[in-house]
């Protein structure tokens, strides 16, 4: 079910925005009401100086500029006749490999670059098969599937690690930035956005980032750190308000609060580590217009932490709400999402087969 609230949230590109209520008086709102009025509300400060975030990712930006993809592509074979498969890695954070598919809709007179659709996976996930990306390509897009290192898919991590950590991946190197997983999750999903540009296929105008939980959460990293990104789908994404997420979430967040409940004297550097890739603190950085949606009933992607990212942005911005549904994307979501790139990208309506 999508609830349409009674009000309507429009955004400025300058970052204004105003609420329009078509209630006379508080009392006469419903829980629903109420509960989206709360939520907009909700607008916690940020964990970490602008200054010094801005520094940090600049320094980390500028090395990595210098860094050779290397990319490698390999065509195989598909059950679709009419897209070209294609298996390609490009060099991640460190020297890992990072295995994602590319695939292109071959159609007649087809000259032009297409526009192309970086797709990321949720936590434990990976890229899947050539199949799951039917949808995007039917519509004509690019899309490059992305792994998420050591996790479900094909791709290894080559990341060192000199201390303990809890089961999982996201507590690796968490009190120190260096050799942090979520710095090497972060530079291979904003590397992937290059990847995606440089190949000769692809309109590097017309690149959007899209993925739902942890696959949200990359996306919008993405866009907070790569300007080639000039669209973003993130549903119930994850890396939000993360703080908050770990004394609440029931998902990948635990595993930072076992490690924090084993070594309870690291707690503030695993908060220094964490403000850094916070999407809380990185939204003002998003330039590009967002799609989110948020999950009322979410355990995993609490709607406090959505709304906390999502209250911060600054770019055109739209969230779709759904107060019955937990940590799930309906097809009615997906539905909005595929409209949303048509827009963004003004790309006509066509089959593959046009």
């Amino acid at each position: 079910m999508y609830l349409l609230i009674r009000r309507t949230v429009s955004f400025a590109r300058g970052g204004c925005f105003n609420v329009e209520m078509d209630c006379e008086r508080n009392e006469l709102m419903n829980a629903l009401d109420r509960r989206k009025n709360d939520l907009l509300a909700y607008n916690p400060s940020t964990t970490i100086e602008a200054e010094m975030l801005d520094r940090y990712w600049g320094e980390v930006l500028e090395q990595y500029s210098a860094k050779p993809l290397e990319v490698k592509r390999e065509q195989v074979e598909t059950m679709f006749p009419t897209v070209r498969a294609e298996r390609l890695t490009y060099c991640g954070y460190d020297d890992t490999p990072i295995h994602c598919w590319l695939l292109l809709p071959q159609r007649e007179q087809q000259r032009d670059p297409l526009p192309c659709i970086v797709t990321y996976p949720g936590y434990t996930l990976d890229k899947g098969q050539p199949e799951r990306h039917a949808a995007w390509l039917q519509l004509g897009y690019a899309v490059l599937a992305v792994d998420v290192r050591g996790q479900g898919g094909e791709t290894g991590s080559l990341l060192t690690q000199a201390s303990g950590s809890v089961k999982g991946w996201v507590t690796q190197g968490i009190t120190d930035i260096g050799s942090s997983y979520y710095l090497a999750v972060t530079m291979d999903a904003v590397r992937a956005v290059d990847a995606a540009a440089g190949q000769p296929e692809i309109d590097a105008s017309r690149i959007a980032a899209v993925g739902g939980s942890q696959g949200g959460g990359l996306a919008l990293l993405a866009a907070a750190l790569n300007t080639k990104v000039s669209a973003v789908v993130a549903d119930i994404p994850n890396m939000c308000n993360l703080d908050y997420g770990m004394l609440h979430s029931t998902g990948s967040l635990t595993e930072l609060a076992a490690y924090v409940k084993r070594y309870p004297d690291q707690l503030n550097a695993v908060l220094d580590t964490l403000a850094y890739f916070d999407l809380l603190n990185l939204a003002e950085r998003i330039a590009a217009p967002v799609l989110m949606s948020v999950g009322w009933k979410d355990t995993v992607c609490l709607p406090e932490t959505v709304y906390a990212v999502f209250n911060r942005i600054r770019a055109r911005k739209k969230i779709n709400d759904y107060p019955f549904s937990g940590h799930e994307i309906s097809e009615y979501q997906k539905s909005k999402a595929y409209e949303f790139i048509q827009t963004e990208f003004n790309f006509p309506r066509t089959s593959i087969n046009a």
